[in-house]
């Protein structure tokens, strides 16, 4: 089969996806809006540049989510472990090149800072699996809790005080544009997005991980391995978290224990308007990404009428997710048939 033709096939197997389609019809409708509203913002090159310097940071932690989600867990930890990691690479960074120093050690500090950060996400994931998968504790339950570890270790290591100071080098390097137009943060999104379409479609464990999502008890007597599928997923969403921790830590060039403190909710919505299951066994990757943009054209739309107050995105956010949830109950087979059937 051609590259064209396998593309074809793809394509049309995302058009039979309702929740795909419907994500991108209010996306369409969105630019729209946004078009004919505020016509000088919509065409200014630095208000997308804006967007793709901001929807990486919680997209990154969503995408990890969605992977909890799909086997039928979730992380609700992942701000934490972005602001823990990013606080231990900004420590090791000043520790190797504080300020004043040879700038020649820029580079063996962002390297140092860069790969502890990854592996700390790693450790936090795979610590937050082994509750989940071995000692067989709720994720809800794991997750919070661990949230508010991974919390308690970024105050007590910061003291409650942001860590600025940074290297210079970091902030060029990860808060680039590449080619003067695309954002660094946007390259990364990308690239992660592509890793994990990798995983999920040309390896055998995304489909190790749907079944697992589907039925636990089928895929553990089916021969599968639950306990290191379980822990891996929760690494991978480690190590995403742990990716938006570098991110933020470019973006605002400082790193604190509360930064995102709204992108836990963010993150669950995205992945539940993106159609992935709460309960596990069913998601797509697209429409996950779909909902991250439409959720950032949203925010960047409601920032250009300075009358609406950001206090009320959380209360935005947290109605559209219950809808969501709740229309998504609605729609599944007799359930209508069940509201409207009286009992005796």
């Amino acid at each position: 089969m051609s590259v064209f033709s396998t593309a074809s096939v793809r394509m049309r197997a995302l058009a039979k996806d309702p929740q795909v389609t419907r994500l991108a019809v209010i996306l369409a409708l969105l630019l729209i809006f946004f078009a004919a509203v505020r016509t000088p913002s919509f065409v200014r090159l630095s208000t997308w540049q804006s967007m793709a310097v901001q929807f990486p940071e919680f997209g990154l932690m969503a995408l990890g989510v969605m992977l909890t989600m799909i086997i039928g867990g979730i992380d609700l930890s992942v701000v934490a472990i972005a602001n823990m990691t990013g606080i231990g690479a900004a420590v090791i960074m000043l520790s190797i090149a504080p300020p004043g120093s040879d700038p020649s050690l820029a580079l063996p500090a962002i390297l140092a800072a860069v790969a502890f950060s990854l592996v700390a996400g790693a450790l936090a994931g795979m610590f937050n699996g082994f509750l989940v998968a071995k000692i067989k504790i709720p994720a809800i339950l794991v997750t919070l809790g661990t949230f508010e570890l991974f919390t308690g270790i970024a105050v007590i290591i910061t003291q409650g005080k942001p860590i600025s100071g940074l290297p210079s080098q970091y902030s060029e390097v990860f808060a680039a544009k590449v080619g003067g137009v695309v954002p660094m943060q946007l390259l990364i999104f990308a690239l992660v997005v592509v890793v994990i379409w990798f995983l999920m479609s040309r390896t055998a464990l995304g489909t190790k991980l749907y079944m697992l999502g589907t039925n636990p008890t089928a895929a553990e007597f089916s021969g599968l391995n639950t306990v290191s599928l379980t822990v891996r997923t929760y690494m991978l969403s480690g190590i995403f978290s742990a990716v938006a921790g570098l991110v933020m830590l470019a973006n605002y060039n400082s790193a604190k224990a509360d930064y995102g403190s709204t992108y836990t909710l963010l993150a669950v919505l995205i992945v539940v308007l993106g159609g992935v299951n709460p309960n596990g066994g069913s998601g797509r990757l697209a429409g996950t990404v779909l909902a991250v943009v439409v959720l950032q054209v949203l925010s960047s739309l409601l920032n250009t009428f300075p009358d609406i107050s950001n206090f009320y995105r959380p209360l935005i956010y947290g109605g559209v997710l219950l809808l969501v949830i709740a229309m998504n109950q609605w729609y599944k087979p007799g359930n209508i048939a069940r509201f409207f059937t009286r009992k005796a």
